[in-house]
This record gives structure tokens, sequence and C-alpha cells, in this order.
């Protein structure tokens, strides 16, 4: 108790303007995502772990179908399916348990968690993860609903579009294939912000840092929408979707998966903190690299440190210019929606 006091003290003092100064535990979240906030924030305060924390909110968006764009019956692939992406990471232990492409089961981000404790795998996809977990108790059922259906139908009757495919006939642009590939093969630019908005959020990312320092950090999504079927964004890959180190700190990723892995931004954001950078800048930096090589993408990153010093920033682009999180922390009465001008 008198730590906690010691800590409320603290926030107290604290100027205006210094709310990401250093208070834990704390969890950070991506989006305005705000009960996969409370939810995670309740198990830290009833003496969960971590870990726990990060399995529920993001387990909690996978129940509320956060936008669509996490958990069931949302971005149905070209074949109108929908797939999910998770992963879970441990900053004690470095350990990572991660599922993509996973089919039929709605608890991706509990699946991620099994693959840490019940095997010596990091990543399990496919039909082959479902198989694993419904061997875990986790129920096989249809992540198909009418909402997805319909999203399914209404991009049959746009002939398909947008889509994924380059370089192939008949054109991609126009038509719905069935697609062979162009003898010639053309290099562009990639227009890469005209299938995403504001409303087509991707991914529930969330660090979790514990009263004793203890990093933990998680993702769940199902994807980029009209996806071919197969396609792994960076949600569940490690360094990538998000980076856990107790050493260091946490970030998570969220946005075009396709481009933003290229670079794993989250390790990246990590490692900068590493060097004692603020979070903060960390983030910023993150985004500008990335912005040499895609200056259009969407995409965001949020950050803390194991001394509980947060921050994000986002990519600006037109219908993009602020980027919503969530932060819990002992120096905020509520879990609290923060945002961030795009850089």
């Amino acid at each position: 108790r008198g730590a906690t006091g010691a800590l409320l003290l603290l926030a107290v003092l604290m100027p205006a303007g210094a709310a990401s100064a250093a208070a834990l535990p704390v969890v950070i979240n991506t989006w305005a995502f705000r009960t996969a906030a409370e939810t995670a924030w309740r198990v830290l305060e009833s003496g969960g772990s971590e870990l726990d924390a990060v399995e529920r909110g993001c387990g909690q968006c996978e129940i509320d179908q956060c936008d669509g764009s996490v958990g069931y019956g949302g971005s149905p692939d070209e074949s109108g399916e929908t797939t999910l992406d998770a992963m879970i990471m441990d900053g004690n232990t470095m350990e990572v348990g991660a599922v993509a492409d996973l089919r039929h089961v709605k608890n991706a981000i509990g699946v991620a968690r099994k693959v840490i404790e019940y095997t010596k795998h990091t990543l399990l996809v496919g039909e082959s993860a479902s198989l694993f977990a419904v061997r875990m108790g986790f129920p096989y059922e249809d992540l198909t609903t009418q909402k997805s259906l319909s999203l399914y139908s209404e991009w049959l009757n746009q002939n398909c579009q947008p889509n994924y495919w380059k370089n192939v006939v008949p054109d991609s642009s126009k038509s719905c294939g069935p697609y062979k590939r162009r003898e010639e093969v053309t290099y562009k630019e990639e227009q890469t912000n005209s299938q995403r908005s504001l409303h087509n959020h991707d991914t529930i990312g969330m660090v979790v840092i514990g009263v004793s320092g203890t990093v933990a950090s998680g993702t769940s999504t199902n994807g980029a929408i009209h996806k071919l079927p197969g396609r792994v964004g960076d949600s569940p890959i490690a360094g990538a979707g998000s980076y856990a180190d107790s050493t260091a700190g946490g970030a998570a990723a969220t946005g075009d998966g396709d481009i933003m892995m290229r670079f794993l931004p989250s390790y990246q954001a990590v490692e900068y903190m590493r060097m004692g950078i603020d979070p903060t800048i960390a983030c910023q930096k993150v985004i500008s690299r990335i912005q040499k090589y895609a200056p259009k993408f969407f995409g965001a990153i949020i950050c803390a440190n194991k001394t509980g010093s947060y921050g994000a920033a986002c990519n600006k682009i037109p219908g993009f210019t602020q980027f919503h999180f969530m932060v819990s922390s002992p120096s905020l009465s509520q879990p609290t929606e923060q945002v961030v001008d795009c850089i």
C-alpha cells in the first residue's frame, strides 16, 4: 500500500504534459479499444500476471470483434473466410507463442499462449494450428457471420476491388480473375494508402509492464480484408507485430503489415529504448525509417520502457492524421484514451 500511495503522490505532483512520466504498472494498447484496456487492467489489479493481462486484454477484443478487424466475422479473405493471427511474448524469458492463418478457432491469442506453455515451438500456422487448438480444448467453430458474408459479396459485386494482386492477367484492377502471371513484371511504387482508412484498423497490439518492471506484449488480428488466402501479416511475427524485453521495454505496431513487417518496427523501437531513447522518440524514429521506403504507408506504433514511460507515433497520410491509443496506469484514475499527431 505504501508503494501505491507513493505512486499516487507522484501522480498528483506530475506537471501537465508529463503524461508519459513513469508510473508502474502500465497497460498501453493500440486504438481506442477501451474494453480491452479495462480488462487487462482488471487482471493486473486482481493479481494476474503480465502475460495474463495481455492474453485477456487482446482476447476481449476478439470477443468484442473490435472494429471488425480483430476476431471472428471480419476481414474475409478472397475466398470469403475469416482467419486469425496472434502472438504473445514474455519479456522475462523471451519466449513467444504465435499462430497465423488460424481457422475455425475464435480465441487466437489464447491458442498463442498455449504454444508457449505446451510446445517447444514459436509459431504454428493454418489448419494444423487449428488442430493443435482443438487438442488444447478450444472449440472448433465457424468464424463466418452475416456481416463477413455481406462484406464478401459486396466485394465480389465490385469486381473484387480492392485486392492485393499485381503483374497478372486479366487486369486485377478491373476483374476478379482467375489470374495468371504476366510474363513481363513491372516495378512501380506501391499504392498502400488507398485501401486503408481510419475505420479499417487492423490489430489490437498491447504492452503490459508490471510493478516489478516485467514486460509482456501481444497482438491479435483477422488481417487485411480481401487478402489472398494464406497471407500472414506482421501481427504474429515477433519483432514486427510486437516485442517485449524486460531489460528494456515493449512495443506493438498496427497498420499495413505487409509493409511494416519488413522493418521489424517493434524490435527496433525496443532497441532504441534500450539505448536510453525516450519512448515517443523511439516510436517516431521507427516510423521515419519506414517512411523513407514507403512514404504513403498506413501505420502506427506504441512504445513503453521498463520504467513505465510511454509514447506513440504514426505516419501522416490523407484521412489519418492522428492516432488514438489507450493507457492505464496508477497516475490515471481510469484507462484513458490518448491521441498523438502523426508525423
